[in-house]
């Protein structure tokens, strides 16, 4: 189920912006939000995060980010 314009059908910009929105506003909506708006804030950040990767598989990865990364410091 799709909440919105389908993730496939968003220009890379608008992916990114609606992504950032709703990264922005996830701590209000688990602290704040009914049941259903978690669960449809939780499906559409998965859709957006899904297409996201699709589009970019070879992705920059932070070697800091990483478990090694992270057990040097």
């Amino acid at each position: 189920m799709t909440m919105g314009i389908d993730p496939k059908e968003l220009i890379e910009d608008d992916l990114l912006r609606e992504l950032r929105h709703l990264h922005a506003t996830r701590t209000d909506t688990l602290l704040h939000g009914s049941g259903d708006a978690l669960a449809n804030h939780t499906a559409r950040t998965e859709e957006l995060e899904q297409e996201y990767l699709r589009r970019h598989p070879e992705r920059d990865v932070d070697p800091e980010r990483l478990r090694d990364g992270a057990r040097r410091r």
